[in-house]
C-alpha cells in the first residue's frame, strides 16, 4: 500500500503525519522549535536552520514510529505558517534569522506602503491592507534597518518554502501562502508586476508560484539519505497552514466554515470568486482548491494567550505536570472548569502581540477588564478561553455582514481538543460546531493535497469526501449563548474605547 506524508513548519514545532488514502493517520511526530525570539516588544524571529532541523528530525520519527518505509510514501505536501521573511544570498545561505508571521515592527513600512501605493488601489492590487503580519512590510524592514544583508538578498521565500528548497533544490511556493505576502494579484494568482514595481522589489527574488495540489519537485539524493525519505518522490506546493488545515477540515465547498485554534486564531471560509472586504479587515486569499479562494479572519493570540498564561502564572501546574507526567494544559483547563459561564462579568482581550481582525493594530494590547476582589485563577483562565472565542466571533460578524454563508462550523487546532473549549465556542458562536475524526489539521491536509499531486485522488473536494469523518456535533446551551450574546456587547465595545490608551502606553514602552 502507499501512504501520503503530510508536513507542517509550524510556530512552535514542525509536525510529521502519514495518512492512508481513507483517511486514517497512521502516525505523527513533531520536532519542537526553539522559542520565539522576541528581543523587543513586537519583535518574533526564528532560525530556519531550526525548521530544517526540526523537518528531518519530525520525518525520520514517524517513518521508525509506524514501521513504513520511505519508499512506500507516494507523495510528500508541505504547510506552514505563514508571511514570514527568509532572505537568502546567491549561495542560498539565509542571511538573518526570519521575522514570523506575529513580528509587528513594521508598522511604518505599511504606512509608506499604503501611501506609495494608494490604499484604495492596494486593496484592489493584493485584496488586503498593508499589514504588519505580512511579508511586504517586513521585506522593507529589513531594506531601511538593515541595508547590507538587503544588499546580499537575491531569493526570498516564505517558511515551508525554505523546507522545500532543501527536500527539493527548487525555489517554488503555492498561491494560498503566495497571497499572505502583499506582492501578489490574489484576483489573478500570479504575483503584482504593479506592487513589485511601485516596492522596488526584484520580481527575480521570487519563486516560481503552483496550485496547491501541483508537483514542484522531488526528494533529492541527499535528503533521502538525511531524511529516510525515497529519492523522487514528488513534493506537491501544499499551503499555507490556514488553506491547507481548510483541505483537511473539509473546507472546500460552500457554506463550510472552520475556527482553528492554535497559537493565533482563524475562522475560514470557502469563496467561489474574490470576496472583498472593502474596510480590509478579513482577508481575501487563493484557497488550495484551484480556481478557487476563501476569505479569513485572524486572531494573533488564541493559543498564545493560554500559552502566555501556562509559562507565566502557571508555574504550579508546569511543576506537578512535569513530576507526574501530566499535561500541565489539562490541569489548567480543568480549573477553568470550576468558573462559570461568563467569568463572573471577567472580560479578557487577547491582543498580546497587537490584532488583525476587525483591530488591524499592531499597537493593540491585552489584559482583563473587570477584575474584582471576588475573581479567582480559574475566572482568569475561563475569561482567556471566552476572550479567544470572542475574538473570533468578530470574524463571523463580517462574513454575516458581506453575506458569506456559514451553515457548519468545524473547530480544529491544539485549542479545540479541549471539551470546554469547544462548547465555549458553539456558546459564543450560537451555532452547532463539528469536530472530526481526525484532528491533524495542517499537516493532515497538506497530506491530502500530496494525495491529489500523486493522483491517488482526482481533486482536492474528491480527497475531502473520502478521508474526512464527522466525530462530534456539539449543540450551544441556550442560557449560555443568551449570557455570551449580552457579554459581547460589551466586548466588542472595549478595545474601540481605549484604543487611543493602548497606543499611548505603546509610545511609553517604545525604545
Amino acid at each position: 500500500m502507499s501512504y501520503l506524508m503530510g508536513i507542517d513548519v509550524g510556530t512552535t514545532g514542525t509536525r510529521a503525519v502519514i495518512v492512508r488514502p481513507d483517511g486514517h493517520v497512521m502516525g505523527a511526530a513533531t520536532a519542537p522549535h526553539q522559542p520565539i525570539r522576541m528581543e523587543r516588544p513586537g519583535w518574533a524571529e526564528q532560525d530556519p536552520e531550526d525548521w530544517w532541523q526540526a523537518t528531518v528530525l519530525g520525518v525520520r520519527q514517524v517513518l521508525d514510529q509506524t514501521g513504513i518505509k520511505g519508499s512506500e510514501i507516494a507523495a510528500v505536501g508541505l504547510s506552514g505558517q505563514m508571511h514570514g521573511v527568509v532572505l537568502l544570498d546567491g549561495a542560498r545561505a539565509v542571511l538573518r534569522p526570519s521575522l514570523i508571521w506575529c513580528d509587528q515592527r513594521s508598522d511604518k513600512q505599511c504606512e509608506w506602503i499604503t501611501s506609495k501605493v494608494g490604499a484604495q488601489k492596494l486593496i484592489r492590487l493584493a485584496l488586503n491592507p498593508a499589514l504588519t503580519g505580512f511579508s511586504a512590510p517586513k521585506l522593507l524592514w529589513v531594506r531601511d534597518h538593515e541595508p547590507a544583508i538587503w544588499k546580499c538578498a537575491a531569493h526570498f521565500l516564505l517558511p515551508k518554502d525554505y523546507v522545500r528548497l532543501r527536500l527539493t533544490g527548487e525555489f517554488a511556493t503555492d498561491v494560498a501562502d503566495a497571497s499572505g505576502t502583499l506582492l501578489f494579484d490574489v484576483a489573478k494568482r500570479k504575483w503584482s508586476k504593479q506592487l513589485l514595481s511601485a516596492l522596488d522589489i526584484n520580481p527575480d527574488w521570487l519563486p516560481r508560484v503552483y496550485e496547491s495540489p501541483e508537483v514542484t519537485g522531488q526528494i533529492t539524493a541527499e535528503t533521502a539519505i538525511i531524511t529516510g525519505l525515497r529519492a523522487g518522490t514528488p513534493v506537491a506546493a501544499g499551503a499555507g497552514d490556514q488553506a491547507a488545515s481548510a483541505v483537511g477540515n473539509g473546507v472546500v465547498l460552500p457554506g463550510i466554515t472552520s475556527a482553528t485554534l492554535g497559537t493565533s486564531g482563524v475562522i475560514f471560509a470557502y469563496t467561489e470568486q474574490p470576496k472583498l472586504d472593502p474596510q480590509g479587515r478579513i482577508h481575501t486569499f487563493c484557497h488550495a482548491v484551484p480556481g478557487k479562494w476563501h476569505v479569513m479572519g485572524v486572531t494573533q493570540g488564541a493559543g498564545l494567550s493560554l500559552r502566555w498564561f501556562r509559562d507565566e502564572l502557571g508555574a504550579a501546574e508546569a511543576w506537578y505536570a512535569s513530576r507526574v507526567g501530566a499535561d500541565p494544559y489539562e490541569l489548567i483547563l480543568r480549573e477553568a472548569e470550576s468558573a462559570p459561564p461568563g467569568s463572573g462579568g471577567l472580560l479578557f482581550m487577547p491582543y498580546l502581540m497587537g490584532e488583525r481582525t476587525p483591530h488591524l493594530d499592531p499597537l493593540a494590547r491585552g489584559g482583563w477588564f473587570g477584575l474584582t476582589a471576588a475573581h479567582s485563577r480559574a475566572h482568569l483562565i475561563r475569561a482567556v478561553l471566552e476572550g479567544v472565542a470572542f475574538s473570533l466571533r468578530d470574524s463571523l460578524e463580517i462574513f454575516g455582514e458581506l453575506k458569506i454563508p456559514v451553515h457548519e462550523i468545524r473547530v480544529s487546532g491544539g485549542g479545540s481538543r479541549s471539551f470546554l473549549w469547544r462548547q465555549i465556542q458553539a456558546d459564543v458562536y450560537g451555532r452547532e460546531v463539528v469536530s472530526l475524526r481526525e484532528a491533524e489539521g495542517s499537516a493532515f491536509g497538506a497530506a491530502l493535497l500530496a494525495g491529489v499531486a500523486s493522483k491517488t485522488y482526482a481533486s482536492v473536494p474528491e480527497a475531502a469526501q473520502q478521508a474526512i469523518q464527522v466525530r462530534e456535533h456539539l449543540l450551544p446551551q441556550a442560557s449560555n449563548v443568551q449570557l455570551y450574546d449580552r457579554q459581547y456587547d460589551v466586548y466588542r465595545q472595549f478595545y474601540p474605547a481605549v484604543r487611543k490608551l493602548a497606543h499611548e502606553l505603546s509610545a511609553v514602552s517604545a525604545p
